[in-house]
């Protein structure tokens, strides 16, 4: 008997899913048994992360893809389509930190673009040739997609010396509020997730960080980073049926930073 979270027959990209959050959200639609495309740079990394899904009994294909790169995305998607049939869930998850250590007085042409590039601009690559299939199904009778970012808490609050981040993780925000919108009448929900502060190898530096961990963690309601696995849930959730009316949201997964 199929249940409200079973996903066979559904196909899901993650981009940057060989690792971090993007793993976490490959994992949870991997056994509950989507397949998944996972777009990520490090061949070796995809690797790993494939063996890991094929464990739990998922489909999995791997594509060494800079989602920064145009017309990378577009072969990426292509490659997909050619493997499993059909596209209904994108997981734009590939994005770059910040650092916290330049001053914006001192912050380069150069790094403002680069985070751009890959945090916005990479979203854009990665949805736009997805949503185009997802557009065309619907108008031949299967109206069905999943539109998923993750942006940043970053952008709910004033992150110095991270102002370039954050305006790329909020630029998402809107992004996905406007997608929303634009294709609800072809069954596609589009939202985003910001996490709060999860333990990847994004922020390894800020967790050696004594005075940072002294000041962050009394804040964590749960008193602990986040895991990966944390975000294998709602990633099941939003691809599944039992959100089909849930839609152009910013959901936070934070163990409760935001309101302590």
């Amino acid at each position: 008997m199929t249940t409200l979270f079973d996903l066979s027959g559904r196909v899901a990209v993650v981009t940057g899913g060989n690792g971090g959050i993007g793993l976490g959200y490959a994992l949870g639609l991997a056994a509950h048994g989507c397949a998944v495309s996972i777009w990520g740079r490090n061949a070796d990394k995809n690797a790993a992360a494939a063996e890991r899904l094929r464990a739990l009994g998922g489909k999995v294909q791997t594509i060494v893809c800079d989602v920064a790169d145009r017309a990378a995305a577009e072969q990426a998607t292509a490659a997909t389509l050619d493997q499993f049939g059909r596209i209904d869930g994108c997981f734009a998850n590939a994005g770059i930190g910040g650092g916290g250590r330049t001053a914006f007085i001192d912050r380069s042409e150069e790094d403002w673009r680069r985070m751009f590039a890959v945090n916005l601009d990479g979203v854009f690559h990665s949805f736009q040739p997805v949503a185009r299939h997802m557009v065309a199904r619907a108008k031949d009778g299967d109206a069905f997609g999943r539109l998923v970012a993750t942006s940043s808490m970053s952008t709910r609050f004033g992150t110095a010396r991270n102002e370039h981040y954050a305006a790329s993780k909020a630029a998402i925000n809107s992004l996905i509020a406007a997608l929303a919108v634009e294709h609800a009448r072809f069954g596609i929900t589009a939202n985003a997730i910001l996490p709060g502060w999860i333990d990847t190898e994004m922020t390894e530096p800020l967790q050696g960080n004594d005075k940072f961990m002294a000041n962050v963690m009394p804040r964590i309601p749960q008193r602990r980073f986040g895991t990966p696995q944390d975000f294998s849930g709602i990633a099941v959730y939003l691809m599944s049926g039992a959100s089909a009316y849930h839609t152009a949201d910013t959901i936070m997964i934070d163990g409760g930073y935001s309101m302590f």
